[in-house]
């Protein structure tokens, strides 16, 4: 796994999993395995997901635990922007109920010799509080990463 910072404004997670892009791109947007995924026992989880698959289609996840200081419930929500499986996922990202402006996140997945390379880029985080509030992408990828190579 590596961090890449190519701006400012921007945070870069990309790490290596034994699956094919299909199956990365679809644990990310299959609302009953984000359930099951999108969690770190004890710290936090996710209690529902919804995600209409399709440019201009909406997301949602509402989230329990106290994910980087925030509430301990807290719903985060977006439109998709690109949706080409299996290779790109982009979307807005806006955290209900903060002040932060609504960012993007985008997935780029290429697979070669049954693995994959995901690297996911989080986009128009303006202050440095706003990075430290959507810092958790290295914990995401991590554990996008055991589920796909748990499951297969």
């Amino acid at each position: 796994m590596s961090t890449v910072m190519e701006r400012e404004d921007v945070l870069v997670q990309e790490i290596t999993i034994e699956a094919s892009a299909e199956r990365i791109f679809r644990a990310l947007t299959d609302p009953a395995e984000l359930l099951r995924w999108w969690a770190v026992e004890g710290k936090f989880r996710t209690l529902v997901a919804d995600c209409d698959v399709r440019p201009g289609g909406a997301w949602w996840m509402q989230v329990e635990g106290n994910c980087a200081g925030g509430p301990p419930i807290h719903t985060v929500r977006g439109i998709y922007l690109v949706v080409d499986p299996p290779r790109r996922l982009e979307y807005t990202w806006l955290r209900e109920g903060e002040d932060f402006p609504e960012s993007t996140v985008r997935w780029d997945l290429q697979e070669k010799d049954g693995q994959t390379t995901a690297r996911v880029t989080h986009s128009g985080l303006i202050s440095d509080a706003m990075k430290q509030r959507n810092n958790g992408w290295s914990q995401v990828v991590q554990l996008l990463r055991g589920w796909v190579e748990k499951r297969g």
